[in-house]
């Protein structure tokens, strides 16, 4: 058990056991998964910045201080619209979602949502989980009383692009450019998708 009385996910490594997955459910995240979203985090980000970022930056990446982030945000999350989401085959935790008010210079945080992030452990991926995720961030943020959700995406992630597209986003013109190193030896070019969740 957690220190918060709760039992502890199975851990990733669970997923290959051979071991039949009785249900996939997704859900709010609890404290005590901090660390095993940390884990898939940084597995996806091993995944998805593969050729876009220094091999040695994306081997020095932290499960450890990743989890700390998610922890304290999830202990004290802010913005009572903070929300991290987390996706289940079983009892193993496989991907999650953050969602927050956006802070876009363009865009107006009282209507319009973000999503953060969005990753499912690579071992986990073609599953349904992403899918899973993405509908229940558009009904979550529905009943917050967001009015447009957007999301950025590496413009050369064709596969994480038609994700979205697929699922009826589009790109909403915005685009902007991450300094890695703040000397632009390391630049990623990212676009901006968008949706409207539609009301109740």
């Amino acid at each position: 058990m957690s220190d918060f009385g709760v039992p502890e996910p199975a851990k990733l490594s669970d997923l290959s056991a051979g071991t039949p997955v009785a249900e996939t459910s997704v859900r709010l995240a609890l404290p005590a998964e901090a660390n095993a979203i940390g884990e898939i985090q940084v597995a996806a980000w091993r995944t998805s910045y593969a050729g876009l970022l220094p091999a040695d930056v994306l081997a020095e990446l932290d499960p450890a201080q990743f989890a700390a982030q998610w922890r304290a945000a999830l202990v004290a999350p802010g913005e009572a619209r903070n929300r991290v989401m987390v996706a289940l085959a079983g009892r193993t935790l496989v991907g999650f979602a953050a969602i927050t008010p956006s802070d876009d210079p363009d865009a107006d945080p009282q209507h319009d949502a973000l999503i953060a992030e969005l990753a499912v452990a690579p071992e986990a991926t073609r599953a349904g989980h992403g899918s899973r995720l993405l509908n229940a961030v558009v009904d979550t943020i529905r009943a917050d009383g967001f009015r447009r959700v957007t999301v950025w995406v590496n413009s050369t992630d064709d596969v994480l692009r038609a994700f979205y597209t697929e699922a009826g986003w589009a790109p909403d013109g915005a685009h902007r450019e991450l300094d890695l190193y703040g000397d632009e030896s390391v630049r990623i070019k990212q676009i901006r998708l968008h949706t409207d969740p539609g009301t109740e």
